[in-house]
């Protein structure tokens, strides 16, 4: 079956993905980091952070239609938390009256602070693993201290969920050549048996799957052909593109202090 990697383009040519796994993962991290840490009103230093990310979009070469789709996902979910805070009153601050609607002050900026760093951090995260292979990203996780737990169970997640993914369309093939219709309340149960026997074939298949690595010599540690070193150039690129954003967070500050004087 046709499947959806999450690294799709990460053998794309171009600067960014040659460029070591560990460097990328401390510049993104960073840039999120900062973006994260940013005071609420610093519009300018908001967008010195998306143009550095799209700066690093094209040079990387990844379609930006790919990375504004994948971004979109986390629209929903910003809605849930936080569309309803610019109606809520509270704090201090004034009022905007929009076509008979009450907004406040406070509440607008909470929601802009909400949506643009969840955005950015999205965005940051699936850049990073649009232009890394995957084993490639994991060895540089590795080598930056990252606990082996967390190295092992990632692994097996993106090399098992097509297996899970694969099984679930079987499933959903056999129901449907059964004339299930999926419309009325009672039919509901039909999807617990389905879930539930999913979970039962998971567990099955993952010990199997334990089984089969032990008998072939498994030692709990993830092994990978991957062997770059860092580069001098590399060190460099992420001094400067770190350092950047790194002032562009402080130049809010000095401002703010040169203004308070």
């Amino acid at each position: 079956m046709k499947h959806f990697f999450i690294d799709k383009y990460s053998e794309v040519k171009s600067p960014i993905r040659n460029l070591d796994a560990r460097a990328k993962v401390i510049i993104f991290f960073a840039l999120i980091l900062l973006c994260v840490t940013t005071p609420p009103k610093a519009f300018l230093v908001f967008g010195g952070y998306y143009l550095i990310l799209v700066t690093i979009l094209i040079i990387s070469r990844i379609p930006f239609v790919f990375i504004l789709k994948r971004t979109a996902v986390a629209i929903p979910f910003i809605i849930m938390i936080a569309a309803f805070i610019p109606f809520i009153e509270g704090g201090a601050g004034g009022s905007y009256n929009l076509w008979g609607v009450t907004l406040y002050q406070r509440g607008v900026l909470i929601l802009f602070n909400v949506t643009v760093k969840a955005l950015f951090g999205v965005a940051a995260v699936t850049l990073l693993v649009s232009t890394t292979p995957f084993d490639e990203l994991m060895e540089g996780l590795k080598k930056l201290g990252v606990p082996k737990v967390f190295i092992t169970i990632a692994s097996f997640m993106y090399r098992y969920i097509f297996v899970v993914v694969d099984e679930v369309m079987r499933m959903k093939r056999a129901r449907d050549s059964r004339n299930f219709e999926g419309k009325w309340i009672w039919q509901a149960g039909a999807i617990g048996h389905m879930v539930a026997t999913l979970f039962l074939r998971s567990y099955e298949r993952g010990e199997r799957v334990y089984s089969a690595m032990l008998s072939r010599g498994y030692d709990g540690e993830v092994k990978s052909l991957s062997e770059h070193s860092i580069s001098q150039k590399d060190i460099m690129l992420t001094i400067f593109i770190v350092s950047t954003a790194i002032l562009l967070h402080l130049s809010y500050v000095f401002v703010k202090l040169f203004a308070g004087g």
